[in-house]
């Protein structure tokens, strides 16, 4: 029987995941760093550098979050984690990292790490890598070789999966 116009009726063929970890995950990391930052605060030594450094990098993060989903869109493929690609996109910030949107949750709350002076950003962006990896980015990547194979495989020979 053939799956999405593939003989093999491989699973991951269909879709790579049944619901969108990834920006729940990034949602939970932020709220909890919010909320442990003023119960149990970690501060550091901060300096009107760190308030520079930390919009900095949020602007950044936003910046290439955007440009990676109007990569997607120009391409006509999925956007959100849980849609099945219709397109390998190898161009725009997909160049420089196999997941540029995972990035990006990742440079915001070390962003608002340096802004709020706390640590538990840093934590949250640490626990976010860990179970994107684990729960989504697995999947993702199983998803995208049963659908593009070779193509997908020497992609992932010439980019890193984070950066």
């Amino acid at each position: 029987m053939a799956v999405n116009g593939k003989g093999d009726g491989n699973a991951f063929h269909i879709r790579p995941q049944s619901f969108p970890w990834p920006p729940v995950h990034f949602a939970i990391c932020i709220i909890a760093a919010f909320i442990l930052c003023r119960i149990l605060p970690l501060p550091f030594a901060a300096s009107v550098y760190h308030g520079v450094i930390g919009l900095g990098l949020i602007a950044a993060s936003a910046l290439v979050d955007i440009w990676a989903v109007l990569t997607l869109r120009a391409a006509h493929t999925a956007i959100m984690p849980n849609r099945t690609a219709s397109h390998l996109v190898t161009r725009g910030p997909f160049r420089f990292s196999r997941n540029p949107i995972y990035l990006g949750y990742v440079v915001t709350l070390t962003g608002f790490g340096f802004l709020m002076a706390d640590g538990w950003f840093f934590i949250a962006a640490i626990c976010f890598s860990i179970a994107t990896t684990l729960i989504s980015i697995r999947r993702e990547e199983m998803h995208l070789l049963a659908r593009f194979g070779i193509d997908f495989e020497a992609y992932c020979k010439r980019t890193r999966r984070w950066i």
